[in-house]
């Protein structure tokens, strides 16, 4: 995807002072299209069923470690589709990479990546796209990106971004046949109803996009149960073990948008509480959440399990490989949600 100036940027940025995010993103056509690759053909046989892996990658940050991870890890195989989230494009974090790019071309796989913000905290980022993935080693016979109503203006955020949260859809072609998938990432920092609105919109343009297919979706739904705008809550939260645990096993009494994804007739994977995010707490600790999901229709989940990213779970790592060596306290700050998938 074609970068923007360090100096545009800061000119389209300082706009935000003045106008919403929707008028100063009205000028960006980066942020309609949706960067799409087939890099390869399809596969010679169709599977009997498709392995779905969902991943908030935090950035790509730790991308060579998550290609390791992605390969070496027989917790996450087979894997024929990936969801992810979090994928940097230019931003200095991650290396200046095309983190989506690097991750399909390592594996062989194609994909869409749409922008999701643009990050202007940083002048060393040669562009500071910031987005969300699907790769598939099916061919994707079209792609685009589904903007999602704002619940939170990012530019008044410390991290100071323009843009706001969206979906990545593609059609693929599995053998001749049509299979819809949808890479979500909805606002941490809002409320469950504003969360259910963005859901809304996601399910809407689903119908519209991806009619009379099978579709997965999948992504970081950010299903806190509470607002994320207030640390107040979080530290009422993480006192308290009977709040605690609601975050892990009566997110769909808080988060109202698993039920919309269960009236459109869904299946909602994993069925049973998983913790997905540590989300770190003052002196060490963290409050388990459960963030991240695969939703089926058409299809139908055989299995599911989550696959921790923390370090100590990192076994299997190969001798002398860069996992091997990872001295960070986790490959992302999301844990990884694996499924598979069979034909109705």
């Amino acid at each position: 995807m074609k970068g923007i100036s360090l100096e545009d940027r800061r000119a389209l940025g300082a706009l935000l002072d003045t106008q919403t995010q929707e008028a100063v993103m009205a000028r960006i056509p980066q942020f309609a299209e949706a960067e799409t690759d087939n890099f390869v053909p399809a596969p010679a046989q169709k599977p009997e069923k498709l392995g779905v892996l969902m991943f908030n990658m935090e950035r790509g940050v730790h991308l060579e470690e998550i290609c390791e991870f992605l390969r070496d890890c027989p917790d996450v195989q087979p894997f024929d589709l990936i969801l992810a989230n979090e994928l940097d494009d230019g931003c200095f974090r991650s290396g200046n990479k095309n983190t989506a790019r690097k991750l399909a071309s390592s594996f062989g796989l194609n994909y869409a990546w749409g922008l999701e913000f643009i990050e202007l905290v940083d002048d060393r980022n040669e562009k500071g796209f910031h987005g969300n993935a699907v790769f598939s080693r099916w061919p994707i016979r079209r792609a685009g990106v589904i903007r999602l109503p704002e619940q939170y203006n990012w530019y008044f955020d410390r991290q100071k971004r323009i843009g706001g949260r969206l979906a990545v859809f593609a059609e693929l072609d599995v053998k001749g046949k049509s299979l819809g998938a949808v890479s979500i990432h909805l606002e941490n920092r809002a409320d469950g109803p504003g969360r259910a609105a963005q859901m809304h919109t996601v399910l809407e343009a689903v119908n519209r996009e991806l009619p009379d297919m099978p579709v997965v979706l999948g992504g970081d739904l950010n299903t806190n149960t509470f607002d994320g705008r207030s640390k107040e809550d979080i530290g009422v939260i993480a006192a308290d073990p009977a709040l605690r645990r609601r975050c892990l096993e009566n997110v769909a009494e808080y988060e109202s948008l698993l039920l919309l994804a269960a009236e459109d007739g869904y299946q909602i994977v994993p069925g049973e509480p998983k913790l997905t995010r540590r989300k770190p707490l003052p002196g060490g600790d963290f409050l388990p959440l459960r963030l991240d999901w695969i939703l089926c229709r058409g299809l139908t989940a055989t299995e599911s399990r989550m696959i921790s990213t923390a370090r100590e779970d990192l076994i299997f790592a190969r001798p002398g490989s860069a996992l091997e060596q990872f001295t960070g306290r986790e490959l992302s700050d999301h844990n990884a949600v694996w499924a598979l998938c069979a034909d109705c």
